[in-house]
């Protein structure tokens, strides 16, 4: 496990959930990275989560389902969530922070922008 944290990157599309493990890896933090809810709610309870983020629009299950089910667990319930999604509208937005999400980066975003959302949650040690 990195010093820095690992973050759970939940995105249906693989060239945004590859280019978002490689932002996380050049900034030094472990990654878990999932192409769905559904198998990253399979998964999750084996790892140690410091933040997440996640897509919203997703089939089957999208990033405010996964959102729901995640508080669900204990573990999980204060888990620091950062919506990473192409939707922008300001209705979404406070959809998703209903929804219990902590911060929102719009797509496409830059490596910086990236960066900076995640520090407001992983402050460097």
């Amino acid at each position: 496990m990195s010093k820095k944290g690992t973050i759970l990157v939940v995105e249906d599309d693989a060239d945004s959930r590859s280019a978002i493990c490689t932002i996380l890896e050049a900034l030094g933090y472990s990654h878990v990275s999932f192409a769905s809810g559904k198998e990253a709610l399979a998964n999750i309870k084996n790892h140690q989560i410091d933040l997440a983020l996640l897509d919203i629009m997703m089939p089957e299950m999208d990033g405010y389902e996964l959102l729901r089910e995640m508080r669900k667990i204990p573990s999980f319930k204060e888990l620091p969530v950062i919506m990473v999604t192409a939707k922008d509208q300001d209705s979404e937005i406070l959809e998703g922070y209903q929804f219990g999400a902590d911060y929102y980066i719009p797509k496409p975003f830059t490596s910086k922008q990236l960066e900076y959302g995640i520090k407001l949650f992983l402050p460097v040690k």
